[in-house]
């Protein structure tokens, strides 16, 4: 699976929030300051041939919808991660988090449970 840019992602996050958008909805969701109309419609184009979204086209309004879900690219994206900075290891990664303060005792337990009910 192909990674996005900043900006892709942040279009993709609005795009996954409302399920399916137009254009105007999605630069609504956008933080201050918005970025320009076809700023947007430029990085919705690159998702499209990414094939990240795709269009239902009303008349002349295009209506825009997630082909990849959230979950998908978050799970291609960490092993993505964790292979690039920590050899492949998902422990190694939590060994980082450990050592960093970044993942508590109770973080690591509520883990563990979560682990064993699978």
């Amino acid at each position: 699976m192909k990674i996005l840019t900043r900006a892709e992602e942040q279009i993709m996050q609005v795009i996954w929030k409302l399920d399916k958008a137009f254009l105007r909805e999605i630069i609504d969701e956008l933080p201050a300051p918005k970025p320009h109309n076809n700023t947007v419609a430029t990085i919705i184009k690159i998702l499209v041939e990414k094939e990240f979204v795709g269009i239902t086209l009303f008349g002349r309004t295009h209506q825009y919808h997630p082909l990849v879900s959230k979950d998908a690219y978050s799970k291609a994206t960490m092993k993505s991660f964790v292979k690039g900075y920590f050899e492949g290891s998902f422990s190694n990664a939590v060994s980082f988090m450990v050592k960093e303060n970044n993942l508590s005792v109770d973080d690591l337990e509520l883990l563990l449970k979560q682990l064993k009910k699978k």
